[in-house]
């Protein structure tokens, strides 16, 4: 399997006949697309599967600086100064969005954007002659993987979502799929995707000439995590079904792992920019080119806190990537993530907590900040966790501290046996629930999984009350008081809701 070519402008396959002449009286249905019949050759394909994983990259999906949507909707980062607590962005954290938001707007149209290339792929697929029919099936997987990739994140930021899985080819096809389409109806989509692709000839894992493209492990990961979610969003009926499920594919992504224990593999080692293409803990990131001004990451010279020196050679005038201290304060004493995540910034403009966890200082980087940083999106300890709250959701409780204690090992934190019975540990968590959730915020924290993770924690009025029960003063300007029940979704975007107000009902509360 081919690398992903990064520089690939997206979907430039899907346009070759952009430059054909065509005499002026040739009419032809202005409705219609021309594009199926860019698909010609197997490279054509490839071309257009490789533009699909380009989309990604952006923070307008779900690339490193999608934080907007994800961490800053959490308790983890956000504005904790007077600085920049106005305009739009402010909304997220400050839980204070409206319909109207644009930044909103662009995240709901670039995820689309995703799917409808997506569905061009396999819309297309057919028309191909290939050499071998593996490598169709590696192709369709691959878009299949991420369309559904994209629509779970959908689904979980705003519910009910319009459900398109085919190329929309006029403005009557459109109309005719402009409608919001049950949860629980997208979520059969997602999971109908997956097992497709989980039966193709994919590779077992990544490994050397495949980073950045997507595995076997990779979509045991994502499918066990949708079926998680499942089990505690949606009916109750199925609960058991559904945790079944995510503990066969979960297990299936785990028994994959090429190393022996989590602890052999340092901490540092899955953010280290020298090791990004041999560390075995990643089961799939986006791949950044170090040095290269368009296809570098920027996410540690953005993180870096004015006055500060740790994450990029590249000067900071700002607060950095700003941190609540309601995380600060949940990290246990001496755990070493939290020296290696977060630093309290001393400038006299600043003076607050940063992010740190993801570094490149180098000459490479240089002064300018085009940095090598990978962006992960799935490692093995994040499989573990889940593996735990599988477990701790079927009352296996043995198992489950059994994974959740792999974690706490490579950390070099006590056993969970011995930190339940410290009373500041049991205080705060004095549920194998809460030790599991509070585990996955101090691993993962800065990967864009905590609000996923509150939302499948909790209920909705269970969330509600978790913030509320939380200090204000730990979250500087953005008011706790303004989360309730609407906050489980996002509002569905005006410019949607208007082109159909009874089909894209708005969600309750906007």
């Amino acid at each position: 399997m081919k690398n992903i070519n990064i520089k690939l402008v997206c979907l430039a396959a899907l346009f070759v006949l952009g430059s054909c002449k065509k005499d002026f009286l040739q009419q032809s249905n202005p409705d219609a697309s021309v594009i199926a019949t860019s698909f010609k050759t197997e490279n054509d394909v490839l071309l257009a599967v490789n533009g699909c994983y380009s989309l990604l990259r952006s923070g307008n999906t779900i690339g490193e600086g999608s934080d907007l949507w994800t961490d800053q909707r959490s308790d983890d980062t956000g504005t904790n100064d007077n600085q920049s607590n106005a305009g739009e962005p402010f909304g997220f954290n400050n839980f204070s969005l409206i319909p109207t938001n644009s930044y909103l707007y662009t995240h709901w149209l670039n995820m689309y954007t995703v799917i409808s290339n997506c569905n061009i792929v396999l819309s297309s697929i057919d028309k191909v002659t290939f050499t071998k029919p593996e490598t169709k099936q590696q192709y369709k997987a691959e878009a299949e993987f991420i369309r559904a990739l994209i629509y779970f994140h959908m689904v979980r930021e705003w519910g009910d979502v319009p459900l398109v899985t085919k190329q929309l080819i006029s403005t009557a096809d459109v109309n005719a799929n402009t409608f919001r389409s049950p949860q629980a109806t997208v979520y059969a989509q997602i999971v109908a995707d997956l097992k497709d692709a989980a039966s193709s000839p994919l590779p077992a894992t990544q490994a050397a000439g495949t980073i950045g493209r997507i595995s076997l492990a990779a979509v045991n990961t994502l499918l066990g995590q949708v079926y998680l979610t499942m089990a505690t969003t949606l009916d109750a009926s199925n609960k058991t079904t559904n945790l079944n499920n995510a503990l066969t594919s979960l297990t299936a992504a785990y028994n994959a792992k090429t190393f022996g224990n989590l602890r052999d593999i340092p901490y540092a080692d899955v953010f280290d920019v020298t090791k990004k293409a041999t560390c075995p803990e990643l089961i799939w990131q986006i791949v950044n080119i170090q040095g290269d001004p368009i296809y570098s990451s920027s996410i540690a010279a953005n993180n870096q806190a004015k006055g500060e020196t740790i994450n990029s050679q590249k000067s900071s005038t700002g607060v950095g990537n700003n941190v609540t201290h309601d995380l600060v304060n949940d990290y246990e004493t001496n755990d070493p993530r939290m020296v290696f995540s977060i630093k309290y910034a001393n400038d006299a403009t600043v003076k607050d907590w940063f992010v740190t966890k993801f570094r490149d200082v180098s000459s490479g980087a240089g002064k300018n900040g085009y940095g090598g940083n990978d962006w992960p999106l799935m490692r093995y300890a994040d499989v573990i966790l889940m593996l735990a709250e599988v477990n701790m959701n079927l009352g296996n409780n043995t198992a489950a501290i059994q994974y959740l204690d792999q974690v706490r090992a490579r950390a070099g934190m006590p056993a969970y046996a011995v930190s339940s019975v410290d009373p500041t540990y049991s205080s705060k968590y004095p549920t194998l629930k809460l030790a599991i959730l509070h585990e996955r915020r101090v691993e993962l924290a800065f990967e864009h999984h905590r609000l996923f993770d509150l939302l499948r924690t909790f209920t909705t009025d269970e969330l509600v009350a978790y913030f509320h029960s939380k200090n204000q003063a730990d979250f500087g300007s953005a008011l706790l008081s303004n989360f309730g029940t609407k906050d489980r979704y996002f509002p569905i975007p005006f410019n949607e809701t208007k082109l159909d107000p009874v089909k894209m009902y708005q969600n309750p509360g906007y």
